[in-house]
């Protein structure tokens, strides 16, 4: 028999899995995600999030509690009476009252290759270090973070230039596939779980502010790392100066160059941009309130010639 699932979860991210799950043919009983949050032109309307806005489409009630505090919620939950529920990118901690909820548990799609990269941010911090492979995990979710035992892989390769916007996507689709696997080897008492290993924890740690400005001082190929790991959000970035007055751009892609000086200077006309060791071009610029321009067409607008330096 299908199962009866409680989904949880919020941003884009987690969209087709509920989609896959529903065309499955399982029973949604609900959807739980996070409240609407201010949004629009200027931060005025109350914007639903992207699962929210997926569930109504599919005529799936939605629960969007603040937190699992108040009995009433945790009641809420287990009177629902489901077999199991699903956690893709839900962004609240789950108490113990929830994770014993249904009759077989949470399950959990999460994108890293467990347990490196634990946490909030696997995907830009999988890029960031220069990993050379990711992937999506089904867990079964315990009271640790991303703690619990795995029952499902998919490893997708991470190539050399490819942006965190380009690995989210590819995690998400294959997340979708693997959970709802998942789902059907459970249904079917076929779903194995093994423990994680003690070795190799790595924790992914929210992107913070602090570090979205380039340091051209790294090597290249770190610098280069940093770029796509941040594109295209939160985006890293560096100022020059235009006008008499330093301006912010975000950069949102580059390549590496086999050429050096003086550490964050332009070497050539074409934004290559001299690091501690080696060099990387710019390829995609955005300035601040504009459009995410190609190299060529941003310097159109606004010359960087050899010899200018960026901070």
């Amino acid at each position: 028999m299908p199962l009866r699932i409680i989904f949880m979860g919020t941003p884009e991210f987690s969209v087709p899995t509920l989609a896959a799950l529903a065309q499955a043919g399982h029973s949604i009983a609900a959807v739980y995600t996070q409240p609407p949050r201010p949004g629009g032109r200027r931060g005025l309307d109350l914007q639903k999030s992207p699962v929210h806005q997926a569930a109504e489409l599919l005529g799936i009630p939605v629960f969007t509690p603040v937190n699992f505090k108040d009995e009433a919620e945790r009641q809420a939950f287990r009177d629902l009476n489901a077999d199991v529920a699903v956690v893709v990118a839900y962004g609240l901690l789950l108490p113990q009252d929830i994770l014993n909820g249904t009759r077989l548990g949470c399950y959990n799609g999460h994108a890293s290759l467990l347990p490196r990269w634990r946490g909030a941010a696997p995907i830009q911090r999988a890029i960031m270090a220069g990993d050379p492979e990711t992937g999506m995990m089904v867990m079964k979710m315990d009271k640790g973070l991303d703690t619990g035992p795995v029952a499902l892989t998919k490893t997708v390769s991470i190539g050399a230039d490819m942006t965190a916007g380009e690995l989210h996507d590819r995690l998400m689709l294959a997340g979708a596939g693997l959970m709802t696997e998942a789902m059907e080897k459970l249904e079917g008492g076929e779903l194995p779980l093994t423990p994680q290993p003690e070795q190799g924890v790595i924790y992914a740690a929210k992107i913070s502010k602090a570090e979205t400005r380039i340091d051209f001082s790294r090597p290249a190929n770190e610098v280069h790392d940093h770029i796509r790991g941040l594109s295209p959000f939160p985006g890293a970035w560096f100022e020059i100066e235009i006008g008499g007055r330093l301006e912010r751009i975000k950069v949102l892609s580059s390549v590496i160059e086999k050429a050096g000086g003086e550490t964050g200077t332009a070497l050539f006309d074409d934004l290559t941009i001299a690091c501690g060791d080696g060099a990387v071009r710019l390829t995609r610029l955005q300035k601040a309130g504009g459009k995410v321009l190609p190299a060529d067409d941003f310097r159109r607008g606004t010359p960087v010639p050899a010899g200018t330096r960026l901070f």
